[in-house]
């Protein structure tokens, strides 16, 4: 008889751990940089199988096979990894890679990120999927804590708003408008973006639609200060941000991914356009 409770109770226990090993979601595609992050961030980066080009954070990410980029998904090594979620980035991947996915009936989670405080809720879901609650839970909380107090350090931090460009590209010159991250991130910081009603996201412009714009702050990246095509500002002293040395350059790779870590970037980038 106590041979036999002894058999049903491991063979009971080995039935929890199956299923839960097959609720778990262990063959993770993640098909964004920032998506990468944030799941390494909850404990699960172990699980993630494929990732896209440019997925380099944390370190051990890049030993992830990639299976497409910028311009596309190689769909048929998505088919052949067998994974149990893939992650696409709306607006991030090619419209028509999500739509194949979805045809092919992947078990699929779309991120989309409008806003600082979807970082969060996003960083739940993925908690959620994971079965990693307690984990999402407590960085979205800690990450929301920090918005918070960023919140009130920079909602009253100037009486008269700078005029704000942000030199997302040099050649060709290309800015950002406030339906953007970023251009939510320059009014969060307390600035006004120069090219914020731009019927397009990330619009080309040339340096006249600049010089006319007349900013106070033009934000760069510190990847393009350092390039040999970085554009020399200096020749257009008619710009106040030129005439009183306020061009200001950050870390992209921090305010560019929606990971917990573009809070480093958005403080970055208040102090730039809000020099103390």
């Amino acid at each position: 008889m106590r041979v036999y409770c002894y058999v049903l109770l491991v063979v009971s226990a080995l039935s929890v751990a199956t299923a839960q090993a097959q609720d778990k979601a262990q063959r993770i595609i993640a098909l964004a940089p920032h998506i990468v992050e944030n799941l390494y961030a909850i404990g699960a980066g172990d699980d993630v199988v494929a990732t896209v080009d440019y997925a380099d954070y944390p370190e051990a990410a890049n030993n992830i096979m990639r299976i497409g980029g910028h311009q596309g998904i190689q769909l048929e090594k998505v088919l052949a990894l067998n994974p149990t979620l893939v992650v696409v980035w709306k607006g991030g991947n090619k419209a028509a890679d999500i739509e194949a996915l979805q045809r092919l009936g992947v078990p699929l989670y779309v991120s989309e990120i409008k806003s600082l405080a979807d970082i969060a809720v996003e960083i739940r879901k993925l908690g959620e999927l994971t079965k990693r609650q307690h984990q999402a839970q407590q960085l979205a909380s800690a990450y929301e804590t920090r918005l918070d107090v960023l919140q009130k350090e920079y909602a009253n931090s100037s009486s008269s708003r700078p005029r704000v460009f942000y030199q997302l590209w040099p050649t060709p010159m290309m800015t950002v408008n406030n339906n953007t991250l970023i251009g939510k991130a320059i009014e969060f910081c307390g600035g006004d973006n120069t090219f914020a009603d731009n019927i397009t996201d990330y619009p080309q412009i040339s340096l006249e639609h600049v010089v006319l714009a007349k900013p106070d702050v033009i934000v760069v990246t510190s990847e393009q200060a350092a390039q040999e095509k970085a554009v020399d500002w200096q020749q257009w002293q008619s710009i106040p941000a030129v005439k009183n040395n306020a061009i200001r350059a950050i870390d992209a790779n921090l305010l560019h991914r929606y990971s917990t870590r573009i809070l480093d970037g958005v403080e970055s980038l208040c102090e730039a356009i809000n020099p103390h």
